[in-house]
């Protein structure tokens, strides 16, 4: 395959000499640019893809990287990123702007519980051992994808938290990427890893990406009895091309919670799978999007039960206006020697104007023979019969069309376990559906 303008092996090999990385981090970037360059881009009859077409899409028309900036004090920031910090009652914090960090600011809390949170590229040589270790080996591989293999060449911004045994961190860890320049791709990556019993939440907040690529993978490795909880907050200007592949993989009675959010992208494509190998697993993966005017959000989930006594809950809810398109394609899997699997997976959807469009493919691979899996599918417009009886109380019609919407998406906020990041999400959805 030629490569495309700009991308090359020379383009890997002389990022990674720029940040001064150790012989293994450049040959795992070669290695995925070779499977790059051999992997086809996704066709339309590619099931995956079948009702997410790439028109428009050319690499070319992104520069490949972006060139960092340097590292500022927090009254130096942007309004933006400020207000971003203020509002999260945070244990720590990170900013990256572009492809470098901006900005940390770390409490007390983690330094004595001895948990690791550092950038990525700081993390691969003074925490070498254990990033060698996890990075893209156990949880996303370069080959899964024809752009994990990209992100794998061309990683640039991440954050990398590390939990010991038993370790705690009772305020989130909150991570802000703010993709500043136009044009350009970016590739960030987060890598979580729990030991026994830790407990820990992380808070991806993504922003910018104005006529930009963003190709980003997100790593939960949660070891036996951990807790995670993790967020992914998307809202990328609506010119960015979004390519997002997370995996949990849960240990023994390991319990998450991960929610994703996708406001932004001019198109999202998201993979997301939590992987239950150890036995009363507990996994919940909850969505919520809005996709408005052209805009095109698809996500394809798969919760795989490969031990017993596991459970995993999945709820994904989204409304849609103007002309705008989600897919939602689903399959929970369950092996043989899962017996006594209990997993649900509901996807509802909003029509909120007739030319929008919602398709929704749930799915069942069931090997084992004591389980319990459903699933569901629904899209509706919004009831002409709950708009009179809201209306006859006192409120206007736009009034009870926003409350009933907000109503349609509380199943899912009542899940969030963060309250700054609850009255976040209710503030982007009045801004939705205000237009």
């Amino acid at each position: 395959m030629q490569s495309v303008a700009g991308y090359s092996e020379e383009t890997v090999r002389a990022h990674s000499a720029a940040r001064n990385e150790p012989a293994w981090m450049l040959e795992f970037r070669l290695e995925a640019w070779r499977q790059f360059e051999a992997m086809p881009w996704p066709k339309p009859t590619d099931e995956a893809w079948r009702r997410t077409r790439l028109t428009g899409f050319d690499l070319k028309n992104f520069k490949p990287l972006a060139v960092p900036s340097g590292a500022v004090k927090k009254e130096e920031l942007s309004i933006l990123l400020q207000e971003e910090l203020n509002e999260m009652d945070s244990a720590a914090s990170m900013i990256f702007e572009d492809s470098g960090l901006r900005n940390s600011i770390f409490h007390g809390q983690l330094r004595a519980s001895g948990v690791i949170f550092a950038d990525l590229q700081s993390a691969v040589n003074s925490h070498e051992e254990l990033v060698r270790k996890y990075f893209m080996t156990e949880a996303v591989k370069p080959d899964q994808n024809k752009f994990t293999a990209l992100h794998a060449a061309l990683w640039d911004t991440g954050s990398f938290v590390y939990v010991p045994a038993n370790g705690r961190v009772t305020l989130p860890l909150h991570v802000i990427l703010n993709q500043r320049s136009d044009g350009v791709g970016g590739y960030h990556h987060t890598l979580v890893v729990t030991e026994e019993g830790a407990e820990v939440t992380v808070v991806d907040d993504l922003l910018g990406a104005k006529d930009g690529l963003q190709v980003s993978v997100v790593e939960l490795i949660i070891g036996a009895s951990a807790v995670v909880r993790y967020m992914n907050l998307q809202d990328f200007d609506h010119s960015a091309w979004n390519f997002l592949t997370g995996r949990a993989v849960l240990s023994r009675d390991a319990d998450l919670r991960w929610i994703q959010v996708s406001w932004g992208s001019r198109l999202t494509k998201a993979f997301l799978d939590v992987d239950l190998r150890g036995a009363g697993g507990h996994a919940e993966l909850l969505g919520i999007y809005f996709p408005i005017g052209n805009q095109h959000i698809d996500h394809q989930t798969l919760q795989i039960h490969r031990a017993p006594h596991c459970f995993s809950d999945l709820l994904f809810n989204g409304a849609l206006k103007d002309k705008s398109r989600s897919v939602y394609m689903g399959i929970i899997q369950v092996h043989k020697g899962a017996q006594k699997t209990d997993a649900y997976q509901r996807n509802g959807n909003l029509i909120l104007d007739p030319s929008a469009r919602a398709d929704s493919i749930p799915g069942l691979e069931i090997e084992a023979d004591d389980v319990r899996c459903t699933h569901a599918a629904t899209a509706a417009q919004v009831e002409e019969e709950y708009v009179f009886y809201l209306m006859a109380r006192g409120l206007s019609r736009p009034q009870a069309e926003r409350m009933i919407v907000q109503g349609f998406f509380q199943a899912v906020l009542d899940r969030v376990p963060v309250a700054s990041v609850v009255h976040k999400l209710e503030r982007v959805i009045e801004r939705k559906i205000g237009g």
